[in-house]
């Protein structure tokens, strides 16, 4: 069965912002939520459906490739996981299901996710490479294996009764929280750890290797699962996600596949015509220059840039010429050049420049307009 629109699913527009974005979802979520609705035995999928949907237009990399290409963008796997970094529903609820439909269930608490900005050459984000980064980070004290206590011991929290969340009761709503007396972890400890003060986390830089993958542009996203912070009393640690930025290139542009870089060339070459070499990711190639070549003038190379990390065909490089003025010229080279310019008083006007010839007649034309 063909799936529904994202936005369909959502009851949002295309143009929809982040915020309107997650109050949609709650809403849906809201409606459809199996706990809420115990006697639809499609409320699952629904839910289901919309937590996807929501997944992917809440991450902008996601989202611009399902606004390109539907559903088909994430077929044989492309984009699963990470979402908007949610491990489920609960996360973007703080438990309110527990709260409001009964059941409460404590969690253990993941830690922070962390994010790098990682700058890379031209030549890096187009054939991969591997670099080894370091990143500050919490980590779990080994002195008291995460739990914070110097002796081991931990006893039951007070405040919560070792549930780790508190009730409010607000008017006829009951609203769960997590215990401030022990952070959610249902657990009190009577002697703190003398290394890390009880928090069970120290601060530390980590070495990771990280791979890129061939192929990557400014804005692209590596997940590295279980590299982000340590969790609270040894729970689950955050990701950590490596943003790729490419840096400027002294020659050559890139606009998604393919490359664009400027060709000098002399002004006796436009004229009568040259065979040049031309750089390119792999090595120099020639490529023939007409006579009377203009400035503007564009030559294609197909599949000499880049083949995207998503996949598809291998972009081109597409060079343009631009004729260069001499300068320093030697008196030789002067009286040569104004020989030439002697030969063209008293041509034909335009036989030997078009373009000035257009755009003279082009002012005339103007004037005439405003004068009239």
């Amino acid at each position: 069965m063909s799936k529904r629109d994202y936005y369909e699913v959502l009851s949002v527009e295309r143009t929809v912002n982040e915020a309107e974005l997650k109050k949609a979802f709650r809403r849906v979520a809201m409606k459809c939520h199996p706990d809420r609705c115990p006697d639809d035995p499609h409320a699952q999928e629904k839910f289901k459906e919309a937590k996807e949907a929501y997944e992917v237009l809440s991450d902008a990399q996601k989202r611009s490739m399902y606004d390109q290409h539907g559903h088909a963008a994430f077929e044989n796997g492309f984009g699963r996981g990470g979402g908007a970094g949610f491990g489920d529903v609960g996360d973007i609820f703080g438990d309110m299901f527990g709260d409001i439909f009964g059941g409460g269930r404590q969690r253990a608490r993941r830690g922070s996710d962390l994010r790098y900005m990682m700058d890379l050459d031209l030549e890096e984000a187009v054939f991969g490479i591997e670099k080894k980064i370091q990143i500050p980070t919490q980590v779990n004290c080994q002195h008291c294996n995460g739990s914070g206590s110097e002796d081991g011991k931990v006893s039951t929290c007070k405040t919560c009764a070792g549930h780790g969340r508190v009730r409010m009761q607000n008017g006829i709503f009951s609203i769960q929280q997590a215990c401030p007396h022990c952070g959610g972890s249902g657990q009190a400890i009577e002697k703190p750890c003398k290394k890390c003060h009880g928090e069970g986390l120290l601060q530390e830089e980590r070495t990771l290797s990280v791979r890129i993958p061939a192929g990557v542009d400014t804005g692209d996203r590596i997940r590295l699962t279980g590299q982000g912070e340590a969790g609270p009393a040894g729970s689950p640690a955050g990701d950590l996600y490596v943003e790729v930025r490419v840096k400027e290139h002294a020659i050559f542009q890139r606009e998604g596949s393919d490359l664009f870089c400027e060709v000098p060339i002399r002004f006796s070459q436009a004229a009568l015509g040259a065979e040049l070499q031309v750089p390119t990711l792999d090595g120099e190639v020639p490529i023939a220059v007409p006579p009377e070549t203009q400035t503007g003038h564009q030559f294609k190379l197909r599949g000499r840039g880049v083949k995207s990390v998503r996949g598809g065909r291998t972009g081109d490089l597409v060079c343009r010429v631009v004729v260069e003025t001499p300068v320093r010229l030697t008196r030789e080279q002067r009286e040569l050049f104004e020989q030439l310019e002697a030969t063209f008083e008293g041509a034909e006007v335009g036989r030997h420049t078009p373009r000035s010839s257009n755009f003279i007649d082009g002012v005339k034309q103007f004037w005439s307009r405003v004068t009239s």
